[in-house]
């Protein structure tokens, strides 16, 4: 799951998926694979990088999986199969995932700075901007 989040840390490769529509739900509003995601309380991106490298057949069928446990679309009804199989090609392929992945791993990556080196090197500035005034105020004394 790793080399997923790795190869496109920003899920781009997943857009035409999670943009595709399934249908209309019963208001008439045009329902998407990221939408359908969200309302099932599940992480569109998470769910979607799960899929692409399940492969094609595991994919498509825990894909079926899913639909076939969300009612909004009343068109989707039996055909959940049909519409996971057109679905599941809009997915990129593992071995293309695996790819980016390994070309991602040569590519030397900034270090971030913690929010605990922030707060340390805050606290170490405050420390010395109080013995700074502290030693002002004793000097005129």
């Amino acid at each position: 799951m790793r080399e997923v989040a790795d190869a496109s840390p920003d899920g781009r490769e997943f857009e035409p998926f999670l943009y595709a529509s399934i249908g209309e739900d019963r208001n008439g509003n045009i329902v998407t694979v990221l939408s359908t995601f969200a309302r099932l309380g599940l992480d569109p991106w998470k769910e979607a990088a799960e899929v692409s490298t399940l492969g094609r057949e595991a994919g498509r069928e825990r894909l079926a999986l899913l639909l076939s446990r969300f009612r909004d679309v009343p068109t989707l009804g039996r055909d959940y199969g049909a519409v996971a199989q057109e679905l599941i090609l809009l997915l990129p392929e593992r071995s293309t995932l695996h790819a980016k992945s390994l070309a991602g791993s040569f590519v030397a990556k900034a270090p971030l700075i913690s929010p605990s080196l922030i707060l340390a090197i805050l606290m170490i500035l405050l420390i010395v901007a109080q013995v700074v005034l502290a030693g002002a105020r004793g000097s005129g004394e």
